[in-house]
């Protein structure tokens, strides 16, 4: 079925705002504690890329949510998110190869890993697919954003 932006933008205006003000807060927690332990992160090779890939996915979240708030094009819209999630899609990757890296050099669980890369991999997809849906004006779209 395939709806308005503006109809799309009312009906999902306050939880979008509160998924703004939610991922704002949870940005500074982990910024703060990703630099009351940085020595301890420097320490193992693969916890930079995964704390900055962790950032960039709640990073994600907030634009995304600020995204739905503005008054803009439905199509607009749906570039941004797809090329916002491609973006941290992109770093999450870059962070499974520096976890699978580890892994090799250090004999580290695997099953720690492959939940690391899994993890990442769950966090930037639903906004891909959400951006592609809100491009063809499917209600699916905020449902996939919303569903992270």
């Amino acid at each position: 079925m395939q709806t308005t932006p503006a109809q799309l933008a009312e009906e999902w205006r306050e939880f979008f705002g509160t998924a703004a003000g939610a991922s704002a807060t949870l940005v500074g927690l982990v910024i703060v504690a990703i630099s009351v332990n940085v020595q301890r992160i420097l320490e193992q090779p693969q916890l930079p890329s995964r704390g900055g890939a962790t950032v960039a996915a709640l990073v994600l979240i907030l634009i995304s949510s600020m995204a739905e708030l503005i008054p803009q094009s439905g199509r607009a819209l749906a570039i941004e998110i797809f090329v916002f999630g491609l973006l941290v899609w992109l770093l999450q990757l870059w962070s499974a190869r520096r976890i699978i890296v580890a892994y090799w050099k250090s004999r580290r669980r695997l099953r720690e890993s492959v939940i690391g890369i899994t993890i990442g991999q769950i966090q930037a997809i639903p906004f891909i697919i959400g951006g592609i849906s809100l491009f063809f004006r499917l209600r699916a779209g905020p449902y996939w954003i919303a569903g992270v």
